[in-house]
């Protein structure tokens, strides 16, 4: 008589066989030929300004644009995850989450012992932002901030430095803590730019990105000992440092590389760039009034409101093109011109650029459709023009979690989006696409709506 198996002793068993098994399978090598093999890059980083962003609907950021290089040359597909904080980075690495940290992790001797250091290594260290515009008296020494009133992010390492800058000096700091979910460290500096505050702290990388935004900025004086940073992958993964590190020594020097770090560190965001505005033709307002008659009829807009979007993204020059890539006469992305049937080369002609954009325009109308007062559902549509209709859904999101009108553009959606520099907010699980910069667009809104109403008063030949 043959025994009966007891499959209820037996299956418990059988599942601790199994999850050794996976063990082992985990603990294979698991490294950059692996990584080829599957033909796919995980990268670890955080949401930001420096790092990655999303804008006008195309990736961008410093560490981004290095990072897409670096898998072009190697025939990779680039998987981004962002994580909500440097801690996060870290745990997911190790769990196996990504292949790869793209952010400037700190490189400490603590950290040498779970992670593998690799890539570009920077320098970074924190500096104070202060304005300087004609008259203005500069701080040029530690000691002089003895008395000196210096606003900072609460709880964070800006004011952690300052307190310990103030102990070091025998007191005589004012700090001030702003608690973070109401402003970032760009708002600070944003503040000390226009004159609302004197002093705030910041990175020196963060901010010689923000003086290509506000020029009046001084961010010369160091206010912290030097930090090194740079990248990292498991201490598992040698080739894959290797390669990265291989790749980082060859190309720093490239053309394209330079022509990155220009892109984020040297080149003027401000509109001010543009060059004189063209000629108009008398009784005109603008050198093209019959173009945008013309294509204006096709999504029944008044055609001065396109005449104030041209005006704002190009000044009338039809070979404009801005520091991310917006081309032509009205300021497209390639790809957002490609998507609504024109090319990247014809954006720089006068009437693909207006059939293009006016395509883009009745489509974003049709998004923002349940919108039914006109002048909100135009200042949603210039937003998403202007940002990307994925930063403006997450401000109405926003705006419904946190019992703003969601079909109400000022003081509503508006605020809301002024919230997606904040990284409890943009980090918040209704939103999608991760940090944004929001004052450019808040100001395109205005600055469009207004310089449109202004032409409205005009006499012009229809």
């Amino acid at each position: 008589m043959k025994k009966r198996i007891n499959w209820l002793i037996f299956l418990p068993l059988s599942l601790l066989w199994v999850t050794a098994c996976s063990k082992k399978e985990a603990a294979v090598e698991w490294d950059y030929p692996q990584i080829k093999q599957r033909d796919t890059l995980n990268v670890l980083t955080l949401s930001g300004s420096m790092s990655y962003f999303i804008y006008r609907g195309e990736p961008r950021g410093y560490e981004y644009e290095l990072l897409s290089d670096f898998s072009e040359n190697q025939n990779l597909t680039l998987n981004i995850q962002t994580v909500s904080n440097e801690n996060k980075l870290t745990e997911r690495l190790l769990d196996g989450a990504g292949d790869l940290i793209a952010y400037n992790i700190p490189i400490t001797n603590d950290g040498k012992e779970t992670l593998l250091y690799t890539g570009r290594e920077v320098i970074n260290h924190q500096v104070l932002v202060q304005r300087a515009n004609k008259g203005d008296t500069l701080v040029r020494d530690v000691t002089e901030l003895i008395g000196k009133a210096i606003w900072v992010v609460k709880d964070s390492k800006y004011e952690r430095r300052l307190k310990n800058l103030n102990d070091e000096l025998g007191g005589g700091i004012q700090i001030h803590g702003i608690n973070a979910d109401s402003i970032s460290t760009e708002d600070l500096i944003e503040m000390v730019s226009k004159g609302q505050i004197p002093y705030t702290v910041s990175d020196a990388d963060l901010a010689k990105l923000n003086k290509t935004y506000f020029n009046n900025i001084n961010i010369k004086l160091a206010v912290s000992h030097p930090q090194r940073a740079s990248w990292a992958v498991r201490p598992t993964e040698p080739l894959l440092a290797a390669a990265l590190n291989d790749w980082f020594a060859a190309n720093a020097n490239t053309p394209r590389h330079r022509a990155i770090v220009k892109r984020y560190f040297e080149r003027s965001k401000q509109a001010a760039e543009y060059k004189p505005v063209p000629d108009i033709p008398k009784g005109h307002i603008s050198p093209y009034d019959s173009a945008f008659q013309h294509y204006a009829k096709d999504i029944q807009w008044d055609w001065r409101l396109l005449v104030a979007i041209a005006y704002q993204e190009s000044r009338f020059h039809t070979e404009s093109e801005s520091w991310v890539g917006a081309t032509g006469l009205m300021g497209l992305m390639p790809r957002t011109a490609e998507a609504m049937g024109i090319s990247a080369a014809e954006t720089q002609k006068v009437e693909p650029s207006i059939l293009a954009a006016t395509r883009f325009i009745k489509r974003l109308n049709k998004s923002f459709s349940s919108i039914e007062n006109e002048e909100q559902r135009i200042k949603f549509i210039l937003a998403a023009y202007n940002a990307g209709p994925s930063h403006i859904n997450d401000a109405i999101a926003l705006a419904k979690k946190y019992n703003k009108d969601p079909k109400i553009w000022d003081g509503n959606v508006e605020e809301a989006l002024s919230w997606k520099n904040i990284p409890e907010f943009y980090n918040d699980s209704v939103v999608k696409s991760g940090y944004f910069r929001p004052t450019e667009t808040l100001n395109y809104v205005r600055e469009v709506v207004e310089r449109w109403h202004a032409y409205e008063k005009l006499p012009s030949k229809n």
